[in-house]
């Protein structure tokens, strides 16, 4: 039986496997992502090489989950519940090779005075030029990225570095199949950046260069 099958099984007990399925390990991915793409009963699903020497039990449970997203359906089993756990921790193995000095300094500046300096620090990068998605945080690389626009802006850098590094602490929580990030503790947190108008200076700025047509904030992830 292949791990795909066995994973849909298990996450639906009793209803049939219908589809013809493949699985790849790519270099592609960040560490430890992946992705299923589907046309009618075709099921194509690419991981990450990093997740070829890990535990089949917690493959099957990033599969279920993969599952469960594309089937819009909020089933809990013991292998999603070992797959956050790993996802959650994998960060101690993960090796920090990448570290812009410019968020350097910004890390720096924000787990000083936010985290008592103990944060450990992430992999650190720039992403593109994005107005969309300002910052995120992957939690298969233990990598912090930010928008190359606040490259020349510290004080919003520090807050988008400070909203990505409370993800890296508090990580996430799941129920019944969901996976939450922007928990009420997750947002008490967030309120407790220093400067009480940073999300208006974040808002000027981004409508200043008339890139958001309505006065509305776009995600940090």
């Amino acid at each position: 039986m292949s791990i795909v099958k066995e994973a849909f099984e298990r996450l639906y007990p009793g209803k049939e496997f219908g589809y013809e399925a493949k699985l790849k390990y790519s270099a592609k991915f960040n560490d430890y992502n992946g992705n299923v793409k589907y046309r009618g009963n075709k099921l194509e699903f690419g991981l990450s090489r990093k997740w070829k020497s890990i535990s089949k039990e917690i493959q099957i449970g990033l599969l279920q989950s993969l599952f469960n997203k594309m089937f819009k359906t909020n089933v809990s089993t013991t292998n999603i519940d070992l797959y956050n756990l790993f996802i959650k921790k994998v960060y101690y193995t993960i090796e920090k090779e990448e570290s812009d000095p410019i968020l350097e300094e910004s890390f720096g500046r924000v787990n000083q005075r936010y985290f008592y300096g103990m944060i450990e620090k992430p992999n650190l990068k720039f992403g593109k030029d994005s107005f969309s998605k300002l910052g995120s945080y992957e939690y298969g690389s233990d990598t912090v990225v930010i928008s190359n626009i606040f490259r020349e802006e510290p004080e919003l850098l520090d807050y988008i570095m400070y909203h990505e590094l409370l993800h890296k602490k508090h990580k996430f929580y799941h129920k019944n199949g969901r996976s939450y990030h922007h928990t009420a503790e997750f947002r008490k947190k967030e309120k407790q950046f220093d400067d009480t108008e940073i999300e208006k200076k974040l808002t000027y700025f981004l409508t200043k260069h008339k890139i958001r047509k309505f006065f509305r904030l776009p995600k940090i992830i």
